[in-house]
């Protein structure tokens, strides 16, 4: 792979956005007619993606045949549109879009011109004949003429169908409303990328400019937008400007600090600035990062704790805490800094989280204290608290009350986890009550075996909210620590408002009309949130919902749909009933170290939607098929809305796509891969393939948007992902800035049968 390092300070630059602005690339040519309008007010050549709504200056097109501009009192016109000419605008987005106004001349009547999608031949949507002239070449009129209905990602054309001197135009307008559909989570805090900061002293940017040719990994793979800032030296620092509009009195640093050399990890301060001044030392640690995968093809995706073994991953952590002092206002710097007194060699800042919490919530009516209740007590790592809580669970449910966990951490050690059906369970707020699994390291029994954990909480039915769950776990083995935070089954279970940390998943959930949601997951060791068939005991999952999440360094996948056909326990093979009807919207998954963006595993019926994924750092960002022999066929599944940015990934050395529908992928070509409805979908800067399809059936694959892959664009079958079958339609897409000697669509399987229309590449 190739990494970048940038010495010199950058400017200031605003807070990252999961929108993006779109730019076009703007033709410089065409004439037009004398007495040319000046520009409507607020008008820009240079625009961002287009909607109902914006107006598009003529000049600000895409491509074009033989037309011509000309430019006078500083407003340029395209002209002379006569039959078979056409002008192209990229990055219309056509939903909720009526009509068009268009600022015209025209000297001639009885001209006809069409308003056409992707392409100058493309499907037509509207047409209007010039009925009326202008008043001549220097007479300018807003005329109107209405649209079909159209949706999602075009180029937007004007084409002259017939006569010789049809029209000029200077600009057009987007009539129509469209309430656009927010991707990705919403969420209470403002991420601020390091690589967006301002640098001092010698602080350097570090970024992946290039895909990896290895397996292996490094800190820019795995940090989000593949780039961080090094701090290596005395006094240097990255800082942000409070743009947020907010009183910020949290925050949340995701960085690395060096490994000790007998791979147990330290902790170190890094100093935190408020408008220049000293406010606190934070205190990040290694002690939770740094595996070691070694060389060998039998320790490859798996880490120790030995630095001798080489080949390190799991580069980051995230540490919080309330900033001391008053609140930091808006437009207040907040600076990282290496002082004199931090004492690590490195220190490696990949993004802060800032935000203002609300005030902690008081205890609910009709409810039972672990702490006054039940005798916990917070805020001392040496009380395991594990007995004291379930006995207040059992009391909860006897009692018919609820569970109230209050301001503080309460250390548990439990193994087998803590157990409640049928009872709510809540806490002050994520930032004020926490439940932390403290084990003895290593986590072995007399024998020196590694003692098998359950999650921390086993719950069948129950509400849970609004608090924290944590653990020292050092890897995902079971020797370091590493447990479940919740397995989950039953019927209408409710888990929102937790913020879950180190454990080995976040929630692992089965069972009917279950829902996860506004919740926030950092750096846990396996997967975030995995909805599937099995969890708990339980052997189906229908009707569960992932909905508005973060979920951010995840050591498996971000969030997966698992449907699971048969397990074969104890020499008897287990049946279960696949997966239906789960739906997965509006979360965002960054940085998986380890695993997919969003991956659907079988089932039917499933809905994927409007899902930011980005800098997965060796796999898919997002999935559609199956997993392993025993999962599930997928029978139907709508993927439309999300947006996958930076993905893909080079896992087993399989330049793995950003996108990848059918079976396989993880070395079982075995199943049914069918009816999977993939629309409206973007997918940018991919690391490799943009899309990748190994066998599978009845694909309608339209209306995606693909934009600089780093490889081809849509390939069917590509190394490693077989398809000696299947069948797509594949219409409606456009694909732009392919790299030099790729191509946008290549088929290298003779069985797998491919229809086409309206693509634009």
């Amino acid at each position: 792979m190739s990494i970048i390092i940038i010495d010199a300070p950058r400017a200031s630059l605003s807070r990252i956005s999961l929108l993006f602005a779109f730019v076009m690339a703007l033709g410089c040519s065409d004439r037009s007619s004398a007495n040319v309008p000046n520009d409507a007010p607020g008008e820009d050549a240079i625009s961002a993606s287009y909607s109902a709504g914006s107006t598009i200056q003529a000049e600000a097109y895409s491509s074009k045949s033989d037309l011509n501009p000309k430019t006078e009192n500083n407003n340029t016109t395209i002209g002379f549109f006569d039959g078979g000419t056409w002008l192209c605008f990229n990055d219309v987005d056509m939903t909720g879009v009526t009509g068009l106004d268009l600022q015209m001349a025209a000297a001639n009547t009885g001209g006809i011109f069409s308003v056409r999608l992707d392409g100058g031949s493309g499907t037509e949507i509207g047409r209007y004949t010039v009925s009326t002239s202008t008043g001549g070449w220097g007479s300018w009129q807003t005329r109107t003429m209405s649209l079909s209905p159209a949706s999602g990602m075009h180029s937007l054309c004007l084409r002259g169908e017939s006569g010789a001197g049809i029209l000029n135009l200077d600009w057009m307008k987007l009539n129509g409303s469209h309430a656009s559909t927010p991707v990705g989570a919403t969420v209470p805090f403002f991420s601020y990328e390091a690589e967006a900061g301002r640098l001092g002293g010698g602080a350097a940017v570090v970024s992946l400019t290039s895909p990896p040719t290895t397996r292996y990994s490094s800190p820019a793979l795995e940090s989000s937008g593949h780039a961080y800032v090094r701090l290596n030296a005395t006094n240097q620092y990255v800082e942000w400007t409070n743009d947020t509009g907010k009183d910020i009195r949290f925050i949340n640093v995701r960085a690395s600090i060096p490994d000790t050399s007998d791979g147990k990890g330290q902790t170190a301060t890094l100093d935190l600035y408020v408008n220049g001044s000293f406010r606190q030392a934070l205190t990040l640690s290694s002690k939770q990062t740094w595996g070691y995968e070694g060389t060998s093809d039998s320790q490859y995706n798996s880490e120790t704790q030995r630095p001798s073994d080489g080949n390190p991953r799991t580069f980051f952590d995230d540490v919080h805490a309330f900033i001391s002092g008053a609140a930091v206002p808006s437009g207040a710097t907040i600076r990282l800094q290496k002082s004199a007194s931090n004492a690590a060699a490195f220190y490696y800042i990949d993004v802060v989280d800032l935000e203002a919490p609300p005030a902690p919530l008081g205890p609910p009516s009709n409810s039972l204290s672990i702490q006054s209740d039940c005798g916990a007590a917070p805020n001392d790592a040496s009380k395991d608290n594990s007995a004291a809580i379930q006995n207040c669970i059992n009391r909860a449910k006897s009692e018919g009350k609820s569970l109230w966990i209050p301001q503080g951490t309460f250390f548990v050690k439990t193994q087998g986890g803590l157990n409640a059906n049928g009872i709510t369970i809540q806490g002050a707020g994520m930032w004020y009550s926490t439940i932390y699994r403290n084990r003895n390291l290593p986590n072995v029994d007399g024998s020196g075996n590694p003692q098998p954990l359950g999650a921390i909480f086993n719950l069948t039915s129950c509400t849970v909210r609004n608090f924290a769950l944590d653990s020292n776990a050092a890897s995902r083995a079971q020797i370091d620590g590493a447990g479940g935070a919740m397995d989950t089954t039953g019927t209408n279970w409710l888990a929102e408002g937790i913020w879950t940390q180190h454990t080995m998943s976040g929630f692992w959930a089965s069972g009917s009309g279950g829902t996860v949601r506004n919740s926030r997951l950092t750096s846990v060791w396996a997967d975030g949130i995995n909805i599937n068939n099995v969890s708990n005991g339980g052997t189906v999952g229908k009707d569960l919902t992932v909905q508005n999440n973060f979920v951010r360094g995840t050591g498996d996948d971000a969030i997966a749909i698992n449907s699971v056909d048969w397990n074969d326990i104890n020499g008897t093979r287990v049946q279960y009933t696949a997966m239906s009807n789960a739906k997965v919207s509006n979360n965002t998954s960054i940085a998986p170290w380890g695993g997919k963006g969003v991956a659907i595993y079988g089932g039917g019926g499933h809905e994927v939607k409007n899902n930011y994924m980005s800098d997965t750092a060796r796999y898919i960002g997002l999935g559609v098929g199956k997993f392993g022999a025993n999962g599930s066929n997928l029978t139907s599944a709508t993927v439309s809305g999300n947006t996958i940015v930076r993905c893909g990934g080079n896992a087993y050395v399989q330049n793995q796509p950003a996108m990848h529908i059918g079976y396989g992928g993880d070395g079982h070509e075995t199943g049914r891969i069918e009816n999977a409805a993939v629309t409206g979908n973007t997918i940018l800067d991919a690391l490799y393939n943009g899309v990748a399809f190994s066998e599978s059936f009845g694909t309608l694959f339209q209306s995606n948007r693909i934009e600089h892959p780093g490889f081809d664009g849509i390939v069917i079958s590509p190394n490693f992902y077989p398809a000696p079958n299947g069948s797509a339609q594949i219409k409606d897409n456009t694909l732009t800035k392919l790299n030099s000697g790729r191509v946008a669509y290549r088929n290298n399987s003779s069985g797998f049968s491919a229809t086409f229309g309206g693509n634009n590449w």
